[in-house]
């Protein structure tokens, strides 16, 4: 049995304006080639398809054309939600998705049995069970109970967790024993893990305890397919319990983070083999940090990576120079003529800068505004027409204010 692990497509995301609507079409022409020439018997997503719970038409359009062409390929699907999806969206046509041989688990407030899910070989013969538990809610484990403080709620939600991962590895079980067969058992999870490593565009979605779901709480699958995290990774260095991340891009710190599947071979009702599947690049991502004398040489380094058809996406971190109005500006035109679109520019501070000076029995109290504003001022690196120029226009500011108090 050969399956591919995949999550947090974020169909519908918006990249600081910029659609991602090619990239997304080009995943889906690259994996449907995969599943035909790896013969890939299932395909596993691992929740967040979408990047909103109402995205737009397009994302839906996309998302039919997946599930349409993974069956037109000879493999099977199974999609579970994640906290971005909406489960009354991703759930709207799973009437008709037996015919694609597909199954989508929006929720884990279906009955267990649903959520126990029976993946078939290529040629139709059982390869694995499956423990499709999305992203759970609480509403959909737990009741709130009358005295509870906040450790108390996420330590039952915790508990309640734990008890819906292992009713379903149990009814599993159970399903692998009637059909007599060494069938893998896989358990799926939208979720953050004890020892996982975050991006910038990862969202939160518990909190207290369960920003970190220790992993001794899963049932003992074979293989843990886990979503929600976009860098691609083992857990606790564990080889079966993995994040496959997401296959774009979703946060410039995620620009020089190699994007994978895992491609999952199992034989014997065991795991046999885990294999990186790179997915490649449609749209360059870069991150730049430095001075404004420093930027153009890595503007230019990175300008080779781009083109006037696909220009490369920039973020600029820039150091120093805080004081200069026309910042963005100036950066611009640094990259005059490149085949580079900046859609960020950032001022980066020392650490200098994340705090006042003051002498040890100061307090901001004592301080008055024009004092604080001269003090922040020292800090900075200026010519002295530059700092008698703002100070003079915030001496104004503070006698205009005065004047309407």
């Amino acid at each position: 049995m050969r399956i591919l692990h995949t999550s947090d497509w974020h169909l519908g995301q918006h990249f600081i304006g910029k659609t991602r609507q090619a990239e997304h079409r080009a995943l889906i022409a690259w994996l449907l080639e995969q599943v035909s020439a790896l013969n890939i018997d299932a395909v596993l997503l691992a929740g967040d398809v979408f990047d909103t719970g109402a995205p737009p038409s397009y994302a839906r359009e996309l998302y039919h054309q997946l599930l349409a062409g993974v069956a037109a390929a000879g493999a099977s699907l199974l999609v579970v939600g994640g906290n971005h999806d909406s489960a009354a969206t991703l759930g709207e046509i799973r009437p008709l998705l037996g015919a694609l041989r597909a199954t989508v688990i929006p929720s884990a407030d279906l009955p267990l049995d649903e959520q126990v899910v029976l993946l078939p070989r290529r040629d139709g013969q059982p390869g694995a069970l499956v423990c499709a538990a999305p992203f759970i809610r609480p509403r959909d484990v737990l009741r709130s109970q009358a005295g509870q403080d906040a450790d108390d709620k996420q330590g039952a939600l915790q508990a309640a967790i734990t008890q819906h991962y292992h009713a379903l590895y149990q009814r599993a079980l159970g399903r692998r024993a009637a059909l007599g067969l060494a069938l893998p058992i896989i358990a799926t999870g939208h979720l953050t893990t004890v020892g996982a490593s975050a991006s910038e565009s990862v969202r939160e979605i518990y909190v207290g305890a369960l920003e970190a779901f220790p992993t001794q709480a899963f049932p003992p699958v074979d293989y843990l397919a886990l979503g929600h995290i976009h860098r691609p990774q083992c857990v606790g260095g564990l080889n079966h319990i993995r994040y496959s991340g997401s296959p774009l891009a979703l946060s410039f710190d995620e620009a020089d983070t190699g994007k994978q599947m895992w491609l999952l071979d199992f034989a014997e009702g065991q795991l046999s083999e885990v294999s990186a599947l790179p997915v490649p690049c449609a749209q360059a991502l870069a991150s730049l940090s430095g001075d404004l004398v420093s930027l153009p040489a890595q503007l230019a380094a990175v300008a080779a990576q781009g083109s006037a058809e696909r220009p490369v996406w920039l973020e600029v971190r820039v150091r120093g120079d805080d004081y200069l109005s026309d910042l963005a500006a100036r950066v611009a035109a640094l990259a005059d003529g490149l085949p580079v679109e900046i859609l960020r520019v950032r001022r980066e501070r020392g650490d200098a800068v994340a705090s006042l000076s003051a002498d040890p029995g100061d307090t901001l109290d004592a301080l008055s505004p024009l004092e604080v504003f001269e003090r922040r001022l020292a800090q900075e690196t200026l010519t002295p027409e530059q700092h008698d120029g703002l100070l003079s226009r915030y001496r104004q500011v503070l006698a205009e204010l005065a004047e309407t108090a």
